[in-house]
């Protein structure tokens, strides 16, 4: 049976959290303590895909007693690590001496008799080139696996794009894949490395900070999806800035790439819980600059800030945002409100919405409209909004993404039951698992 390149061939559907960690740490009694650390986090806190960091984050002096740490703590620990385990090793497309130490690495750590390949899902390999050179690190891992007796294609091998080559391969995948000459089906994960792509691409900022990428993200999430792959984000490295990790996570998700790269237990918190829908809906406003949450008081959501303000008179209202000003009677001060709001929905409105259409869809009716009603309250005045959205199948689908992605974690996170438990009750939990199937 021919395979289709957009045939997802792993267990995963999802990747949220990409998390490294050094594999030797020079000058520590125990150079194997943050991987040991990284091997016993669990819940919230214990990423999707854990990265053993046997590249750039270890020294290139400790990388052989990092391979060395990987075995011991694998075999040890990765049979209880809840997500999957994936070693980056070592690789360059213009080297063959570092592709040939990387080669050597895995060979070592994939060595049945040592006792860490059963826990493993495969590796990561950065800087790779254009896609003969994805071909060659596929070729290594096929010996590898020839070597050690293991199933071809067992071991899966995902990319870092770290230059404008790798880049231009993503385009390539598709034609590649499935042919007999290579086993590129065992592809798992595109990964952003924007720290070297900025290097390859000699870009220059006034302030010396990494560009957005904006356009690499999107031909990564774009590639991923071609090929039936999952779409990483690269690491964001203030690791203080919580706020500007969530925008970035917003900004990657409207994209289609749920993933990103984690530095620390906490970004992997934060990670693991921005895709995931709202356990309560909220309104926003737009006030001409931003978006803002209105504050939910009883049967009305509230307006607070100052940049939108609401005056009422004998003959209409008086409508100013920033400095615009517009006189408004009862309807269009409706219509021109329901412009500036927007609903998120909550994890049980999507079920909820998504229920009523499979009744309807089984009771042989194709679409049906979806009632959104509010009261809006600014400077004490109300007003009642309303507005109906049509679902047909094609909005049933596109509604099932957080929710299939949902039920990703559900099958493949036992040790996160209780946190969604805690985060959406028990009946919503188990009404999102049962809907869609």
């Amino acid at each position: 049976m021919t395979q289709r390149h957009d045939e997802r061939l792993h267990d995963r559907k999802f990747v949220r959290t990409f998390f490294t960690s050094p594999t030797a740490v020079e000058g520590e009694e125990d150079s194997a303590k943050m991987i040991k650390s990284a091997s016993g986090l669990r819940g919230m806190q214990a990423p999707d895909v854990w990265v053993p960091d046997n590249e750039d984050a270890t020294a290139p002096s400790m990388r052989d007693e990092g391979a060395r740490n990987i075995i011991d703590v694998v075999a040890e620990n990765g049979a209880e690590f809840p997500g999957e385990i994936h070693p980056r090793v070592v690789w360059h497309r213009d080297s063959p001496s570092t592709r040939y130490q990387g080669f050597e690495r895995m060979l070592r750590i994939a060595d049945p008799a040592e006792g860490a390949i059963e826990h493993l899902d495969g590796f990561v390999i950065p800087e790779v080139g254009g896609i003969d050179d994805w071909k060659k690190a596929d070729e290594f891992v096929t010996i590898v696996e020839e070597e050690h007796g293991l199933e071809e294609g067992s071991i899966a091998m995902s990319v870092i794009i770290e230059s404008g080559q790798s880049e231009l391969a993503m385009g390539q995948l598709r034609e590649e894949m499935g042919k007999p000459t290579n086993n590129l089906e065992r592809l798992f994960m595109l990964v952003d490395g924007e720290v070297d792509y900025t290097k390859d691409m000699r870009a220059i900022t006034p302030t010396g900070n990494l560009p957005p990428w904006p356009e690499l993200r999107h031909n990564t999430s774009r590639g991923a999806s071609a090929a039936g792959l999952i779409a990483v984000d690269g690491p964001y490295d203030d690791i203080r800035d919580v706020e500007g990790y969530r925008e970035r996570m917003t900004a990657n998700q409207a994209k289609g790439m749920t993933g990103i790269w984690a530095l620390t237990p906490g970004q992997v918190v934060e990670a693991n819980k921005s895709p995931l829908p709202p356990e309560s809906g909220r309104w926003l406003l737009d006030d001409g600059s931003q978006q803002v949450a209105l504050e939910s008081d009883g049967d009305r959501e509230v307006y607070t800030g100052e940049r939108v303000s609401l005056d009422e008179s004998s003959d209409g209202y008086t409508l100013r945002v920033g400095s615009d000003e517009q006189y408004l009677d009862d309807e269009e001060l409706r219509e021109e409100l329901l412009d500036m709001v927007e609903y998120v929905p909550s994890m049980d409105d999507i079920v909820d919405s998504m229920e009523q259409f499979e009744e309807a869809r089984d009771a042989g009716t194709g679409a049906i409209a979806m009632e959104r009603a509010a009261t809006i309250e600014i400077n004490g005045i109300d007003v009642d909004v309303s507005n109906d959205r049509m679902w047909d199948e094609a909005t049933y689908q596109a509604a099932m993404t957080p929710v299939t992605l949902f039920q990703d974690v559900h099958e493949h996170r036992p040790d996160q039951h209780d946190d969604l438990e805690e985060l959406y009750g028990t009946d919503v939990v188990e009404r999102a698992t049962n809907v869609g199937n």
